[in-house]
């Protein structure tokens, strides 16, 4: 701890206060101790003062000086990093609902198993959060815009539904734009609140066709998401042996971690695989700490100064004992 963790560190000039005291203290005990020896019968002292007892009669001024210590660090207020949670943040959940979510590599379903822990995540969101949600196969839906009633989000997943094509860049242009559409409403002095978007796919981009840099693309869409300042955490889900059937034919619906990666690292977010249904809830229990909490140094001068007061009341109940008054 320096210097620069507290908020008032001239509070610690009260030290040198504390240490008079603490001289004062040490001359009087020996001015004391000349004029006993100086009038005192020695062997009649011994008998009546034993030396334990005179050792004894020092602990309520030392508990005295370590309260005054402590009490003087509290004054100049300790402060730490602390987590608290967001008091205002916008997170927009956008979730892969093409075909291939249907492939059962993930029991019973990717689709399944991805509600669950997309249900667990918005119920586990602190409440400053303003969660919304997004679905995307051939086209993008804003099923909830961003919003702290999180039944309202659950409802949504529960009744998500799937459709052909998976049109990566265009959900997240409708992420960026319904993040532009809450901020103009809520944004105070302090500007608009952060925010997020936690993308959820299991498959390659397949509109447009062309490539992820087309201009409706998902890695276009990524770098626009980064002139923003709005990163884009991915979930790659799902393992490379799941297919589906799709007109009586079973393809294959490998996940594409390398676009996924790409996407993140464009945007400047993060970047997670899970290749089960477990491994998921996990990773949206990551992100629920890292998007509901935010470390900030706060006051930390509590715990010194209960300890200071409890010493100084420990030290006037020893002064009590030991010498029958208070100090």
């Amino acid at each position: 701890m320096s210097l620069t963790d507290f908020t008032a560190p001239w509070w610690f000039l009260l030290l040198l206060a504390v240490a008079a005291l603490v001289a004062g203290y040490v001359l009087v005990q020996k001015t004391r101790r000349r004029r006993t020896l100086r009038f005192t019968n020695l062997e009649l002292l011994e008998r009546v003062a034993p030396k334990r007892q005179n050792t004894l009669r020092h602990i309520p001024a030392a508990a005295l000086v370590l309260a005054l210590v402590l009490l003087t660090i509290a004054m100049a207020g300790p402060t730490a990093e602390q987590r608290i949670p967001r008091n205002r943040a916008t997170v927009l959940l956008v979730i892969d609902v093409s075909l291939s979510m249907e492939a059962t590599d993930v029991a019973p379903t990717r689709l399944e198993a991805a509600k669950v822990a997309a249900k667990s995540f918005a119920k586990g969101l602190t409440p400053g959060v303003n969660l919304g949600l997004i679905t995307f196969a051939g086209t993008a839906t804003v099923l909830v815009a961003p919003t702290t009633d999180r039944a309202g989000v659950g409802k949504a997943i529960d009744n998500l539904k799937l459709a052909q094509s998976t049109a990566t860049g265009e959900a997240i242009y409708a992420a960026l734009q319904s993040i532009d559409g809450f901020s103009s409403v809520v944004s105070g002095p302090e500007g608009p609140p952060p925010a997020r978007i936690v993308l959820m796919s299991d498959g390659k981009q397949t509109i447009p066709t062309e490539s992820e840099d087309d201009p409706r693309g998902s890695f276009t869409a990524a770098r626009a998401a980064a002139e923003r300042e709005i990163p884009i955490t991915t979930i790659s889900f799902g393992t490379d042996d799941g297919v589906v059937e799709i007109e009586g034919r079973t393809q294959s619906v490998a996940v594409d971690d390398a676009a996924m990666e790409e996407i993140a690292t464009l945007s400047g977010g993060d970047f997670y695989k899970a290749a089960t249904a477990e491994q998921l809830r996990k990773v949206y229990d990551t992100l629920g700490e890292q998007i509901g909490y935010e470390i900030k140094r706060a006051d930390a001068s509590r715990p010194w100064l209960i300890l200071g007061t409890i010493l100084a009341l420990l030290s006037a109940a020893g002064s009590l004992v030991f010498s029958q008054r208070l100090p």
